[in-house]
């Protein structure tokens, strides 16, 4: 009896110790599997996209080519293609399929080594995203351990959706969605079930199944898992023949080589990180889509053209240059080239200081003469060489009128009275109106009239600067994102428009008019543009070899654009200059825009801002002819006669001299005749015309004075 009782005890002894092992166990493999999983694995990394002003993607920043779906994003013959191929048994087990091990060990014992595994999808996720791939026993452990514990926490669909964007499929490919729009260039939903089964094949070897590499043998797995899924019943036999008959029915998406958006996408990145604080890490990771106001002609146009040697006076090949343009409504960055053999996350020129030579004379000294009421566009400056100091500037031609317009000096870029009209207006305040306009540098002398700088500025800085004219005198900093959204489409950063008034709209509609004159008769003539164009060209010398030019500029705008080009070298010596000026960038400024198809608009005047006329051009007025004649209404008559001007807004100044005493009688303005009534015709009086500026408030050159003749009608 005892042994009976013995015989029945002892069983239920070990039954009940296995079983409380067993419980031991799985509360173990529960608390170990909270302790080896890390959730924030689980978040996939996802390729962020930039589109440009249109909406056309123009990049994909990525460190792994993974674009994640949800399971109801993918059709059941797809996603069924993958369970029938890698584990059958996917919606009966609970993360370890017992049967499939037993089968592998099996026939790997017969085989006298390793042929088959027997990881469900569920290990293989947990391989994947949680473990190396090393081949440690412990390595199998946590694997067992993690898979029991997703089964535990996720739902089978969840399980597969995060197996599918988690699988590689090669050639940089993460994710099912992300493969097919690289092997067949459409949706997952859209995918046929032929395609599903190309894709299912190349997860277990990507090189070796790769259906560009190897189309054979992709094929030959393709049929399998075809055969497999009928043989399954998840398509029928007929659906299977069907599409084993097909080819493989690629369609790859290229991957864009597009080395123009380079250094636009590198300084995306950099706005991005310091002024809304999301990394590159992040932005490669995060999935986001970045709309940035990039014209992506435009950006192409100037890359292409910046490339071409004819545009580079310089004494070898390794001139280099850099150009950007922004939208004169938004201040939006529309392109951006940092250097003609640009490098992703290279030295870009576009934010590099240099000396901006003549082009900064509107900035610095004319913009605020105007807003500070000291001067007008027609005042007339000192054009003399003065010295300042230890500081004396020179007219690059050595030539000096004495006095010269605003216009004028800014038209011809003299530099004479450009000092002299800073230090009229003073450092201090021409200084500020540079702060303002995004410029904050710590110089102090006046030789900063004429952009000799310590530091320098950015072409982007000078752009946004030029900018500031254009859209009638308000600052809006230049900015190369206009949002951030993430995956759900919320929006997690964009620009806010804050523009700034720095000039009136009169000063800035002023400056336009006379910088228009610099292209049409100026220094900017070069080149040819069919269009409004207002600009400034600068240059600056290189000392050491005569005639040599370090840096050479054109800054300038038309209605719709604002931009800056720049040429020289990233470091100039005896060996490396420009052999030309500032005409090489104002070419090829104009012909950037001209080839982008930005051609042929006209300046608008903003309302209630008045006109600023042409500048008035006198001629020497040299000859003048004083008859007497008789009228009834004014007996005897002195009529005076001279050479009409082409401008008819000249006043001729109409001079008496008698006694040795010189009057101004009288002035009209476009006639070249004048009839004096009532002369005495033995006054001994003389007459001389003079013509008048009433801009310039200045006469030119006059007649002598002549006697009246007596003649009979």
């Amino acid at each position: 009896m005892f042994k009976k009782k013995k015989r029945i005890i002892i069983p239920l002894f070990i039954l009940a110790v296995t079983a409380f092992l067993a419980l031991i166990g799985y509360i173990s493999i529960i608390f170990l599997g909270h302790y080896v999983i890390d959730e924030k694995k689980l978040i996939l990394h996802a390729s962020s996209k930039i589109v440009d002003q249109n909406g056309d993607e123009v990049a994909s920043l990525y460190t792994e080519n993974r674009e994640p779906v949800t399971f109801d994003d993918i059709p059941k013959h797809v996603s069924k293609a993958f369970v029938a191929v890698e584990d059958k048994r996917f919606y009966e087990h609970h993360g370890i399929d017992l049967q499939s091990v037993g089968r592998a060990i099996y026939r790997d014992i017969l085989a006298g080594g390793k042929v088959e595994g027997g990881s469900t999808i569920t290990q293989q996720l947990a391989k994947n995203i949680f473990l190396t791939n090393d081949k440690t026993f412990l390595r199998k452990t946590k694997e067992v351990i993690i898979a029991i514990n997703l089964e535990r926490d996720y739902s089978k669909d969840k399980l597969l959706e995060m197996y599918l964007n988690q699988l590689y499929f090669g050639h940089g490919v993460y994710g099912i969605q992300a493969a097919s729009h690289y092997y067949f260039n459409k949706e997952v939903k859209d995918l046929t079930v032929s395609e599903g089964a190309v894709l299912a094949a190349i997860p277990k070897a990507p090189s070796t199944y790769s259906p560009i590499l190897h189309p054979d043998k992709n094929k030959e797995r393709r049929d399998t898992i075809l055969s497999m899924m009928n043989e399954q019943g998840i398509i029928s036999a007929k659906e299977a023949v069907r599409a084993q008959g097909q080819t493989l029915g690629l369609h790859i998406k290229k991957k864009s080589e597009t080395p123009w958006f380079d250094s636009y996408i590198d300084l995306v990145m950099k706005e991005a990180e310091t002024k809304y604080s999301i990394s590159g890490e992040q932005l490669l990771q995060g999935g986001y889509t970045i709309k940035v106001p990039l014209d992506s002609k435009l950006q192409k146009t100037a890359y292409t053209l910046m490339k071409e040697s004819r545009y580079y006076p310089g004494t070898d090949e390794n001139a280099e240059g850099s150009a950007v343009f922004i939208n004169n409504k938004t201040g939006g960055v529309k392109a951006a080239i940092g250097g003609r053999e640009y490098t992703s996350r290279g030295y870009n020129r576009v934010t590099a200081v240099r000396q901006p030579g003549s082009t900064f004379k509107p900035l610095a000294v004319y913009g605020p003469a105007m807003q500070e009421k000291k001067f007008k566009p027609y005042s007339l400056l000192q054009d003399e060489m003065k010295t300042y100091g230890d500081y004396t500037p020179k007219n690059y031609d050595g030539q000096y009128g004495g006095e010269v317009t605003m216009s004028d000096a800014i038209t011809y870029s003299k530099n004479a009275p450009a000092v002299w009209t800073l230090n009229e207006v003073g450092i201090e305040t021409a200084k500020s109106y540079l702060k303002a306009n995004g410029i904050d540098i710590p110089d102090d002398g006046l030789a900063l009239a004429l952009g000799g700088l310590e530091k320098g500025v950015s072409p982007l800085q000078l752009a946004g600067a030029f900018h500031t004219f254009a859209a009638g005198g308000a600052y809006t900093e230049p900015f190369f994102i206009t949002k951030i959204t993430d995956e759900d489409g919320e929006t997690v950063a964009g620009h806010k428009a804050s523009a700034k008034r720095v000039f009136s709209k009169q000063t800035a509609w002023n400056m336009t008019r006379m910088l228009e004159q610099v292209v049409k008769k100026g220094t900017a003539t070069s080149g040819v543009y069919h269009g409004d164009l207002a600009g400034k060209t600068g240059t600056t010398s290189f000392t050491e070899i005569p005639g040599a030019t370090k840096d050479a500029w054109f800054a300038g705008y038309t209605h719709d654009t604002a931009g800056t080009v720049w040429m020289g070298y990233d470091k100039t010596d005896k060996n490396h200059y420009l052999k030309g000026g500032s005409s090489y960038p104002t070419r090829l400024f104009k012909d950037i825009l001209t080839q982008a198809g930005e051609n042929g608009s006209a300046f608008s005047k903003p309302d209630k801002v008045k006109e600023l006329e042409s500048p008035i051009v006198l001629e020497p007025v040299k000859t003048v002819t004083a008859d007497y004649t008789f009228k009834a209404a004014g007996l005897f008559t002195v009529v005076l006669k001279w050479d009409a001007q082409e401008d008819k807004r000249v006043v001729y100044r109409i001079y008496v001299k008698k006694d040795g005493e010189e009057t101004l009688l009288d002035s009209n303005e476009g006639k070249n005749s004048y009839d004096i009534p009532y002369a005495n015709l033995f006054s001994g009086a003389s007459y001389k015309i003079v013509p008048y500026n009433t801009q310039t408030k200045k006469e030119g050159e006059g007649t002598d004075y002549v006697r009246p003749k007596l003649f009979s009608s």
